[in-house]
């Protein structure tokens, strides 16, 4: 079948290996605490829609989120990085992501309407 031939002809390349997303990810992470300032993790449960996943957040309220295979990873992985880590259903998410969040929409909206 022509149909499918395509996807038998994809280089291995076309496609990050597990390992190779996994250096990635611990790559961003410890980069983001290296370059940030009273760093501490949240690690959220998995959904229906997503798997565990592990939020970082700086003091100023400014965040990242990557997958990890489970929660245990996550609390260990901020043990590695030597940062505070909470459990987000305990916790809540801190007041300055929400801070953040809304200093970013404002300064979105400013160069929209500067242009």
């Amino acid at each position: 079948m022509a149909w499918f031939s395509r996807r038998r002809h994809r280089t291995p390349d076309a496609v990050p290996s597990d390992r190779a997303a996994r250096e990635a990810t611990l790559a961003h992470l410890r980069e983001f605490v290296a370059t940030r300032v009273g760093v501490e993790a949240y690690v959220e449960p998995p959904t229906n829609v997503t798997q565990t996943t592990m939020m970082l957040v700086a003091t100023d309220g400014e965040w990242t989120r990557r997958r990890v295979p489970d929660p245990t990873v996550g609390w260990d992985l901020a043990r590695e990085l030597g940062i505070p880590v909470y459990d987000v259903q305990r916790t809540g998410y801190p007041q300055r992501v929400r801070d953040w969040n809304a200093r970013q929409r404002i300064e979105r909206e400013r160069r929209r309407r500067a242009l």
